[in-house]
């Protein structure tokens, strides 16, 4: 259909900007709604698209939440990368800073990542579990480098368990942060460092 004058004509969207497009309304919807309650017309009325176009790029609903948890498994692994710093505290800090950004620029993303595990679904939590994995061993690498821990935890069991529960207290900290936390992005940086070297002190 040819633009009204006056008006610019709309950009067709390439594949992959469609794909990332819907992937977004997903993400959204997702974090605020329980699995269930979301339709996946509603991806494709939200994002202007008919639903015949939607089921070409994703067949099902599963395999689209998946796909959402994928991406976003993906983009949080980005923000990963080993972070510069002496020590795995000042590792584990810098690697927070970066962390933190993500998540205040994607809340939606996060809180439909973390949904996932409460799915059911063994696809979708495979990939969720999968990106946890990846945080943890990271994580436990930085430890058993430092001069300071790395002796100390090295076969010292806990360790691993100990991480893994960090994990989730920290998932639960920024999600109470998003829900509108008088903290600072600084303040729960500190906070959940400290509660990992807490816990790890030799």
């Amino acid at each position: 259909m040819a633009a009204k004058q006056g008006e610019r004509p709309r950009r067709r969207l390439s594949t992959a900007e469609r794909r990332e497009q819907l992937l977004d309304v997903g993400a959204r919807l997702f974090s605020e709604s329980p699995y269930d309650d979301v339709w996946i017309e509603q991806v494709a009325e939200i994002a202007g698209v008919s639903r015949g176009l939607l089921y070409h790029y994703f067949p099902n609903k599963r395999e689209f939440f998946a796909a959402v948890v994928e991406c976003e498994s993906e983009r949080m692994l980005r923000t990963m990368t080993p972070a510069p710093g002496r020590s795995a505290r000042e590792r584990l800090t810098n690697g927070l800073d970066v962390f933190l950004a993500y998540v205040d620029e994607h809340p939606h993303g996060f809180r439909a990542f973390h949904r996932a595990d409460a799915t059911g679904d063994q696809v979708v939590r495979r990939v969720y579990q999968r990106a946890l994995a990846a945080q943890e061993a990271q994580i436990l690498q930085a430890l058993a480098a430092d001069a300071e821990f790395g002796a100390a935890l090295d076969g010292r069991p806990g360790t691993r368990l100990a991480v893994r529960g960090w994990l989730s207290f920290t998932t639960a900290v920024c999600l109470e942060w998003l829900r509108g936390s008088e903290l600072s992005r600084e303040q729960v940086r500190d906070l959940c460092v400290r509660a990992l070297f807490g816990v790890l002190a030799p």
